[in-house]
């Protein structure tokens, strides 16, 4: 289970790592290692506007990318009839290009310190999008205890400290479980995602949930069928709504 002390060791050895890093390749762009202007600090000018201008319009419900005029009552074509639990979606990009490679780099360890960075950056750029959900809470869709001593971290907890940081929010990783370890998403037909994740996610018993605005985070988003099922999960618990944050949204 993470505690406090836990956050703070973690946050330590991030910073550590960063500034080793920094000794070794001092201003230096985290993502290409193109060196930085004075005035600059972990990204480039390239690589932060690939990263954080996200020109394509999106569905205000799914965030996924659509063309003109593809958004009815609040719904895209991909959206109309599906049913989510979830109240929407803010994406960072969409899952292509540099994002899509960063995405790849988080699976590791070793991206533990960069997704937090992410995630802080993230708030800053989007500082009245979440703003404007009034959240009070954050949750980051968790990892099976196994991937998660696989992996040696869970990638949507890391985004969760950094955005919790920049927006003053409380984060709450224990509050959801997964328990069950469910095969890949990606190995899924869209059709069978649903019936993969179904009943995958719990609140944890005594989680303070009742009432709250919830914001879920994870890195990327498909179908929606696992934001869907851990939205549930924590409605359940007594969540009042919740609004999913992801870095990327893919298209089904």
């Amino acid at each position: 289970m993470t505690t406090p002390l836990m956050d703070r060791l973690t946050c330590l050895g991030r910073d550590l790592l960063i500034g080793a890093r920094q000794l070794i390749y001092p201003g230096c762009c985290l993502l290409c290692g193109q060196l930085l202007p004075t005035e600059q600090s972990h990204f480039c000018s390239i690589c932060h506007q690939e990263l954080f201008a996200d020109a394509q319009p999106t569905c205000p419900r799914c965030a996924g990318t659509i063309g003109p005029f593809a958004v009815v009552d609040g719904r895209c074509r991909a959206c109309r009839n599906e049913t989510f639990a979830f109240e929407q979606v803010i994406r960072l990009g969409h899952y292509d290009g540099l994002l899509r490679e960063i995405i790849l780099r988080l699976k590791d360890q070793r991206g533990e310190g960069l997704a937090e960075l992410l995630g802080e950056r993230w708030a800053k750029e989007m500082a009245s999008r979440f703003a404007s959900f009034n959240i009070d809470s954050i949750v980051p869709v968790p990892l099976h205890w196994r991937r998660r001593w696989h992996r040696g971290y869970n990638q949507s907890a890391a985004l969760c400290r950094g955005l919790a940081a920049s927006l003053r929010v409380p984060y709450h990783p224990s509050w959801l479980r997964r328990v069950r370890n469910t095969p890949k998403q990606t190995s899924q037909s869209p059709s069978a995602r649903k019936a993969n994740v179904r009943g995958a996610f719990r609140a944890r018993q005594g989680a303070p949930l009742n009432g709250r605005a919830v914001l879920l985070v994870d890195d990327v988003m498909t179908t929606g069928a696992t934001a869907s099922e851990a939205s549930r999960a924590l409605r359940a618990g007594g969540a009042r709504r919740v609004v999913v944050a992801v870095l990327a949204r893919a298209q089904g």
